[in-house]
């Protein structure tokens, strides 16, 4: 019934959607197997992607060549740059999503991809032979045979939705949790443990009053999250978010329902993310503050749904209900359904290697919340490199990896792998120590050759970024030799309260005073404007950035090569660290454990100490 696949991959959420399409782009044969096909690439949680940091990971993705950025470019309802008033290395764009739409655009980019193939079951077990994945077992009994595996189980392993006192299995809402792997791989030596995230209500939008609220409109200019050319909407189509508070009253309400809290009462057993509290949460850890921010999200075009982002709760829904319509503009309030708590299985992700294959089974790869991340982007991301590799793999050919000097991708993974975490992962700018070289705008000059030689990039995209670095080469070249006049400058220069010019000044020179940007010398100086009058707005604001930042970006950049030598260190898998004397027993324990690829990996390992790799780094040596 079924042939022998190259890859199979288990799950079509955010991260299984992107390995397929990595993975059969590169030409292996794939199988995509998920419980339900109506629910591919669906946003279980938020209609939005991107966001701090989250926004340069998108861009990322779709520099590699993945799909992410294109589907949320066709599906965008409203667009934003965040951050814009900081510099460069902070923006971040974010785009609110029709839900629907969202989900239809993935299934139908997948369905045109040649190479998957699809198929509607339950996964219950792997097949594995002399520890190596060979294929899977599905809940009919197929047993269908592939070359490698990549396990995108998100929240479904042994799902438990939680609403108050009310518990009943699934993997979100309306749909049956997944069993069988856990328990499985368990039996081979894999660590596992659980975790919690959380949805807020759905209500219905003909029920809230706006007018009592702020509104939040989207960014006149729209550059969307794709490097390619991908038809958006214009700023008139968007559609308003808004913003509304809580308040004390609303705090008293649910506290009332806390006694029947499934967090509270110890009925959850995982930890949920820090950095996306429940309102229950939010309210006890955050007790002196006597209100807290809701974002009005529309769920799309074509839909009065909404989705109440900042009220996350498994509170009993009676008690959500009456909480939620003391809020302002949500007097009248109408659910569509409550909020809920899942708990899921994950597996510590410092079993896996760098290219996101299992220590204990080859040829199984895993990407997504069963790494223990939270958010679409970053599940997102590692099914792009987990289905690179496992392609790779499966071809028998070296491994993708991205190092943290070449992408958010690149932190995230060695994040996970080194540190391991005990809550949800997610991904912040802070966590970056490369940022002002891992910007959003530049992605693709960073990424896209490598994706290109690895055979993943298209033509076109490589034709993109080599038309860019001309673009920005021959701009940079304009701007070091054009000269100012102070007749044609002086007026704009008093105008924002800089010094005026007393003789001619290279137009390169200008540019770096704090206070100036190249657009608005553009409008202010007709001769300039003539000589950049065919030059790009991404290529005129590429220029800027590296015109302004020059010095950060070449003091960055000398880090990375400084401290390149720990990196291409490499510990063989053999290496032995009670022979190395000296060395503390959390380091001994911890290197055992991870069994860091590089000195660099082993530095970033959580409890060694930085004497502990001078120890391993002198024995290297020797």
């Amino acid at each position: 019934m079924f042939p022998e696949y190259d890859v199979i991959v288990v799950g079509a959420g955010h991260a299984g959607s992107e390995a397929a399409a990595a993975a059969a782009n590169l030409g292996s044969k794939v199988l995509l197997i998920t419980m339900n096909m109506q629910t591919i690439g669906q946003m279980s949680c938020n209609p939005a992607m991107g966001g701090i940091a989250k926004g340069q990971i998108v861009r990322e993705i779709d520099a590699l060549g993945g799909y992410s950025g294109i589907v949320t470019d066709e599906s965008m309802i409203q667009f934003r740059m965040l951050n814009k008033s900081k510099g460069p290395a902070m923006w971040s764009p974010r785009a609110q999503n029709d839900r629907m739409l969202f989900a239809s655009k993935w299934r139908e980019m997948l369905e045109n991809t040649p190479n998957v193939d699809f198929y509607q079951d339950m996964v219950k077990s792997i097949i594995i032979k002399n520890n190596r994945a060979c294929g899977v077992v599905t809940g009919l009994g197929n047993e269908i045979k592939a070359k490698s595996v990549v396990v995108t189980s998100g929240t479904f392993l042994n799902g438990i939705i939680h609403i108050g006192e009310k518990k009943l299995g699934g993997g979100r809402a309306g749909e049956n949790a997944a069993t069988g792997i856990t328990e499985q791989l368990v039996t081979f030596g894999f660590e596992a443990d659980r975790l919690k995230t959380g949805t807020p209500p759905r209500v219905d939008g003909r029920s809230l009053d706006y007018t009592k609220m702020e509104e939040q409109r989207g960014d006149e200019e729209i550059t969307g999250f794709s490097y390619l050319d991908v038809k958006k909407i214009t700023p008139a189509e968007q559609r308003s978010c808004y913003i509304t508070y809580t308040s004390e009253q609303v705090h008293d309400m649910l506290k009332t329902g806390f006694d029947r809290s499934p967090m509270y009462t110890g009925r959850i057993e995982g930890v949920g993310p820090r950095y996306c509290p429940s309102i229950e949460d939010k309210i006890n850890r955050f007790a002196d503050r006597d209100r807290h921010q809701l974002f009005v999200e529309p769920e799309g075009f074509n839909t009065v749904e909404i989705y109440v982002n900042g009220f996350s709760t498994s509170l009993p829904d009676e008690v959500q209900y009456k909480a939620l319509s003391m809020v302002p503009g949500f007097e009248n309030v109408r659910f569509f359904r409550p909020g809920y708590a899942i708990e899921y299985d994950y597996f510590p992700p410092t079993q896996l290697t760098y290219s996101l294959e299992t220590k204990i089974i080859s040829h199984l790869f895993f990407a997504g919340q069963i790494n223990g991340t939270t958010g679409y982007e970053e599940a997102a991301c590692q099914g792009l490199i987990a289905g690179i590799n496992a392609h790779q793999k499966a071809k028998e050919l070296e491994p993708f990896i991205l190092k943290r000097s070449d992408a958010y991708v690149g932190v995230l993974i060695d994040d996970l792998i080194s540190k391991g975490t005990e809550e949800p992962y997610r991904m912040f700018t802070s966590r970056a120590e490369y940022r002002t070289l891992l910007r959003q705008d530049n992605a693709d000059l960073r990424l896209t050759p490598m994706s290109y030689r690895l055979g993943l990039a298209k033509q076109e995209r490589m034709e993109n970024v080599l038309a860019k670095e001309d673009a920005v080469k021959r701009i940079r070249k304009t701007l070091n030799e054009f000269a100012i006049d102070p007749s044609e400058a002086n007026q704009y220069l008093e105008s924002i309260g800089s010094a005026v010019l007393t003789e001619k000044q290279r137009a390169n020179k200008l540019l770096l005073r704090p206070n100036i940007d190249l657009a608005a010398m553009i409008n202010a100086m007709p001769s300039l404007a003539a000589a950049l009058a065919n030059e790009t707005a991404d290529s005129l604001e590429q220029t800027e950035i590296q015109v302004k930042y020059e010095r950060y970006i070449e003091k960055e950049q000398e880090l990375v090569t400084k401290l390149s030598q720990m990196e291409e260190a490499i510990i063989p898998d053999s290496f032995d660290y009670s022979k190395v004397g000296s060395l503390s027993n959390e380091a001994l324990q911890k290197f055992n454990k991870i069994k860091p690829r590089t000195l660099g990996q082993a530095s970033r390992i959580s409890g060694v100490n930085p004497s502990d790799v001078q120890i391993l780094m002198v024995y290297m040596g020797r």
